[in-house]
């Protein structure tokens, strides 16, 4: 990172992964033709996990390069009177594979637990089983960045 002084402490970063609920996934097929799509996720056992359907233009470009990117933004306020901006995010780069039968229970669970945490989430995943993927991120680097804003002296605010 060139801004060192704007990263974000580690368990910083890993908080806001833990806490926000969506982000923009960056994929690149053969064709260099960049594509980016807003996503559910879930951050758990040092990964990310998406929850997506058997087939579609996401699983096309993976299958020519697994190599993905995700971001999300934490915190994002407008200071029109400095023309900039308190921002908080975190980009995490790595490769994308399938779940296995296992690891695919293991990240629904999560998932549901995230998103419904007051239900019981069994028998809707039993339900749909055969008809969605669980997606794995697992992160290569993982950066947190803030605004100078947010920055004092080298201090967090």
């Amino acid at each position: 990172m060139r801004r060192t002084r704007q990263e974000l402490p580690k368990e910083e970063t890993l908080e806001i992964l833990k806490r926000n609920t969506s982000g923009v996934l960056a994929l690149c097929g053969m064709d260099q033709k960049p594509y980016a799509v807003p996503l559910s996720y879930v951050y758990a056992n040092q990964k990310l996990y998406f929850h997506v359907a058997l087939e579609g233009y996401k699983l096309e470009l993976l299958n020519q390069n697994p190599n993905a990117s995700f971001c999300v933004i934490d915190k994002d306020e407008i200071l029109p009177e400095k023309f900039t901006t308190k921002y908080k995010s975190v980009i995490v780069q790595g490769k994308i594979t399938v779940a296995d039968e296992h690891e695919k229970r293991n990240a629904i669970t999560h998932l549901a637990k995230k998103y419904a945490p007051d239900m019981d989430p069994q028998e809707e995943i039993d339900r749909f089983w055969n008809q969605f993927l669980i997606l794995v991120l697992e992160p290569a680097t993982c950066t947190g960045k803030q605004g100078i804003e947010l920055v004092k002296d080298g201090l967090q605010l």
